[in-house]
């Protein structure tokens, strides 16, 4: 039972920080990049555009160019977005003694 009882517990703890690293995710920036620094977006550790900014010789491209240029930006911002949670919750599980073959998240 006591297992039962010290799981249950790191369990509350776990909820606890998952709660804090998901209020910080909003405080978190993260900048994602394409066409060496022509596009920049900024975003949130929640997925939220902030901002997008795009250099001024940008728009002599072909509108195509432009759009891929964006997209490729904004995925990687979500890339870094994802690393960035994924070293949160390795750090929140470091200390905790799981069970074996137990996957996180639930």
């Amino acid at each position: 039972m006591t297992d039962l009882n010290e799981l249950m517990k790191q369990a509350k703890e776990m909820q606890q920080q998952m709660q804090k690293a998901q209020d910080e995710a909003l405080n978190i920036v993260v900048e994602g990049e394409s066409g060496a620094g022509m596009v920049k977006v900024q975003m949130t550790g929640r997925h939220d555009v902030k901002k997008i900014d795009l250099a001024d010789n940008l728009f002599e491209e072909d509108r195509e160019v432009i759009e891929d240029l964006i997209a490729s930006a904004v995925n990687d911002a979500v890339r870094k977005v994802e690393d960035k949670n994924k070293h949160t919750l390795s750090g929140m599980t470091a200390g905790m003694k799981l069970p074996e073959g137990f996957k996180f998240p639930f």
